[in-house]
């Protein structure tokens, strides 16, 4: 059954990026002035990955598994696997890396299954990606998660968090296939994170049109087509379990609700007081995506 969450007012997707007075007085002269220039600059903030955050002390790790490293565009995408059995994959968010998601390994191991989790491209251990150090794209996500699969075979089922949640979704509606699916504090709309992000920055409709189009440029699509409510209509889905924090400040509870409420048969489980980090860790949340993928 799919819990209905009001969309709140304003998100608070675009915290990771700071806005102080000067480059939002620049932004805006730029949108008045050059706001091609303005796009440009804009393109490469969104684009740019943050620092890591350090591993928080409660943090589970898992146990070494047998590391593999394989050629994704040329670029070295590392990661390991555990278990034998029916696969699941394990896929981190932006700025993320695969030992977020160590909490799951046990558990599916214990119940049969062959675990296999990795870094994305720029993330983790892998190499840097086409766009160079601290850069990706969803695009990029959805192509290491393909070329993984292919490697290691077809997925009883796939975990992904935040942004790897969207990629999950591209992946899966340009013809994967999965028995389950699983999406931990997912984004909804890349689009209408651009919008937030050209109001933060300060910014308005001139360079924001500009934006889009380098962003489409780049991941050479239009960013519609990554509206993860959309993907589900559009190609039949696998089972899916989506599970998202009331208290997420990086991606709001109204994007789960968003994707749950559009893809048929897909459930909403939402927690409190996890966050969008904690979720990944929390014992009822990793009893229930097991359960889930069992089942």
């Amino acid at each position: 059954m799919t819990q209905v969450i009001a969309r709140p007012q304003k998100s608070t997707i675009v915290r990771m990026f700071s806005a102080p007075w000067p480059i939002r007085f620049s932004f805006a002269a730029l949108d008045r002035i050059a706001p091609g220039l303005g796009a440009r600059w804009a393109e490469r903030i969104w684009f740019t990955l943050p620092k890591p955050k350090p591993r928080r002390p409660d943090e589970p790790v898992a146990k070494p598994g047998e590391p593999f490293r394989i050629a994704v565009g040329g670029h070295a995408v590392v990661g390991e696997v555990w278990g034998t059995g029916p696969v699941v994959y394990l896929m981190h968010g932006w700025a993320g890396y695969r030992g977020q998601l160590a909490s799951f390994v046990a558990p599916l191991v214990d119940r049969g299954y062959r675990v296999v989790a990795f870094d994305a491209p720029s993330h983790g251990d892998s190499a840097p990606g086409a766009f160079g150090p601290r850069s990706s794209t969803i695009v990029e996500f959805a192509d290491a998660l393909t070329q993984v699969v292919h490697r290691f075979g077809p997925p009883r089922a796939i975990v992904a968090h935040s942004l790897g949640a969207t990629a999950a979704a591209v992946a899966l509606c340009d013809g994967m296939r999965a028995h389950r699916l699983v999406l931990l504090a997912p984004m909804a709309s890349p689009l209408t994170y651009a919008r937030q992000f050209g109001q933060i920055l300060g910014f308005g409709p001139r360079t924001f049109e500009r934006l889009v189009g380098r962003v489409e440029q780049r991941v050479g699509a239009p960013m519609r087509q990554f509206d993860v409510p959309d993907l589900g209509r559009a190609v039949a889905m696998p089972p899916t379990l989506v599970v998202h924090d009331r208290g997420d400040v990086s991606t709001p509870v109204s994007d789960g609700a968003a994707i749950a409420a559009a893809w048929p048969g897909a459930r909403l489980h939402v927690t409190s007081g996890l966050g969008h980090r904690r979720l990944l860790h929390a014992p009822a949340v990793v009893d229930e995506v097991v359960d889930f993928i069992t089942g």
